[in-house]
């Protein structure tokens, strides 16, 4: 078992890394430069490249759109009785009310594998707080990507720090398509949902525990239940989620010597699909 049901596609990635190929050695024969190919590569080629590469990772247009249309849905529905952006002053996205009167907040983040991840804060009005991947590159690792998320990024982040999170949702317009197939999907079209002009699959959530572990008073500290995150538990019941699906996230922490160790396990269906050992609390 793995810590997310889908895998990278590799036949993708094969295909980009030969159309990438293509580019290096042929690029000088594009457009009408009029460049001797060796000034060609110098100049244009490694400026066009790095161009190219900050408009994709500077942007965050299409995750915002993305998450809108999300959002709507679920207000639409009556899952969600109405969010709102919290303005860029602030390290969360949105904050989002309940059925219940619970305030959620919401994080939006990439794929989960940088140091952006830890870039956040829980207001101090929020019941609950979720960080939400959107990892709009389809040739990127979606196991390696979640587990560095869950546990180099995020798990270290909580105890270090002591900060709350209450799960994490992976999920965007990627999911379900070719650059990154669903097994939930794959035989069961039928739990496909159209949100705006996109076919989702339903999401995978990874609930976290309801408070941080500390190696004197809290050292074991288990997943809270999905209906105790009320966001989390929408999302499960508005997009077709089993219960068979869902991530629980524990975080132990423990001295050896002088040093603090942490540890992460995920379940889903009353099974350990991957688990770290004790390792000393460090931020990477």
């Amino acid at each position: 078992m793995s810590v997310i049901p889908c895998r990278a596609n590799e036949d993708l990635k094969l295909l980009i890394a030969e159309y990438a190929e293509v580019l290096r050695t042929e690029g000088h024969t594009l457009g009408a430069h009029g460049l001797p190919a060796d000034e060609f590569y110098r100049t244009v080629f490694r400026g066009a490249i790095e161009r190219l590469r900050g408009q994709f990772s500077a942007t965050m247009s299409e995750k915002r759109d993305f998450a809108r249309h999300v959002l709507n849905n679920m207000q639409d529905r009556n899952l969600i009785t109405d969010w709102e952006p919290a303005g860029g002053e602030n390290r969360h996205d949105y904050i989002v009310n309940m059925p219940s009167g619970r305030v959620a907040a919401v994080e939006l983040k990439g794929c989960l594998d940088g140091n952006n991840t830890n870039i956040f804060t829980r207001p101090a009005n929020a019941n609950e707080f979720v960080i939400w991947s959107v990892c709009t590159n389809p040739g990127a690792d979606p196991r390696g990507n979640v587990w560095s998320g869950l546990h180099t990024r995020l798990g270290a982040e909580i105890v270090a720090n002591n900060i709350r999170v209450d799960g994490v949702v992976v999920w965007d317009m990627i999911c379900g398509t070719v650059g990154r197939p669903c097994p939930k999907t794959e035989h069961a079209p039928d739990r496909l949902t159209a949100v705006g002009p996109y076919l989702l699959p339903p999401p995978c959530l990874y609930v976290f525990p309801s408070t941080v572990p500390t190696v004197r008073n809290n050292p074991q500290t288990n997943a809270q239940a999905l209906t105790d995150v009320h966001f989390l538990n929408a999302l499960h019941t508005g997009f077709q989620g089993q219960d068979s699906e869902v991530h629980y996230v524990d975080f132990s922490v423990q001295h050896a010597g002088a040093n603090t160790q942490r540890k992460t396990v995920v379940r889903r269906d009353g099974q350990i699909v991957k688990e770290s050992p004790f390792i000393d609390l460090r931020r990477e």
